[in-house]
């Protein structure tokens, strides 16, 4: 009796791996973003059955440190697979495991083109076509995206962005800290799906009006000096950032490593960029790794 107490709590006084589950929709980047996890250094295990999770994290904990950081694939087909996926999840936060969610998302179009091209049909579709294949799986998934750490939307990302959106959210170590996505985009090409917050800047005057300043963008001197020039942009940003410096304080208390900040205007171009520019600086400025992305800068 006395070794089989022994053996039941073992893995209670051993370091248990860092987990990450990379999931999302089929075709959306699932692979690329394993393989970018690998090359940092993470065992990365490919589409094990969720119920095999925990035996995993705990294999990983009797490694002797071999094994401190696991990323597992999980590709969900089914109402049963997604319930097993629930159940281990809940035993690993029973054991207070650190682990955190990826999901990887994309429209309908950027899917459907995906499939065509490699001209395979959706894992869902059965006899139906491959939007029937892409609405089951959403619906399948919903909840999953809920509750993911970090989304990802790759409708408008090569291979090699997917890499560097990955590498500037997982490389480094240390003490966990708060990581912060400042994205310009605009509103005439769609809100970003993957976004925490949303800002809009339309409320200023748009620069494209102004023929000496219509060819550049949000980056140059000239530009931002006109954004912020106009009635109300300085207090805009000076009351949004204190706002976000209350959020991740909560957002650390509550473990949330990562955040979105979509920044908009008409076209992404002037205002947008700008705002996110000066932004970004702001929450650098507080100790949080920024990340700038400029979606729609160049689209015009």
């Amino acid at each position: 009796m006395d070794t089989m107490s022994e053996q039941t709590t073992d893995t209670d006084q051993l370091d248990m791996p860092e987990l990450v589950i990379i999931s999302g929709m089929s075709g959306a980047g699932r692979s690329t973003a394993a393989k970018c996890l690998e090359d940092l250094g993470w065992f990365v295990v490919d589409n094990l059955p969720p119920a095999l999770i925990p035996t995993m994290v705990d294999l990983g904990a009797r490694s002797q440190g071999n094994v401190a950081r696991i990323a597992v694939v999980v590709d969900v087909r089914g109402r049963s697979f997604f319930d097993s996926l629930r159940e281990s999840l809940t035993d690993l936060d029973t054991r207070s495991v650190t682990r955190r969610i990826v999901f990887l998302e994309a429209s309908d179009n950027a899917l459907v083109q995906r499939f065509e091209s490699v001209r395979r049909p959706h894992p869902l579709q059965g006899d139906g076509r491959i939007v029937d294949g892409i609405a089951a799986e959403r619906d399948l998934l919903r909840e999953l995206r809920g509750d993911a750490d970090l989304v990802i939307d790759t409708s408008n990302l090569n291979v090699h962005e997917l890499r560097a959106k990955m590498d500037a959210q997982f490389t480094g170590g240390g003490e966990t800290q708060l990581r912060a996505t400042v994205m310009s985009f605009g509103y005439k090409y769609g809100l970003p799906v993957d976004a925490d917050h949303v800002v809009d800047c339309r409320f200023l005057p748009n620069p494209h009006w102004v023929p000496e300043l219509r060819p550049f963008t949000g980056t140059t001197e000239e530009v931002a000096g006109y954004v912020f020039n106009q009635p109300g942009a300085k207090e805009f940003l000076d009351q949004y950032a204190e706002l976000l410096r209350l959020v991740a304080d909560g957002y650390r208390r509550e473990g949330k490593r990562y955040v979105t900040i979509a920044v908009g205007c008409t076209g992404g171009k002037h205002r947008s960029v700008a705002m996110s520019e000066r932004l970004a600086r702001r929450l650098a400025a507080e100790g949080i790794e920024t990340v700038v992305v400029h979606r729609d800068m160049g689209r015009e």
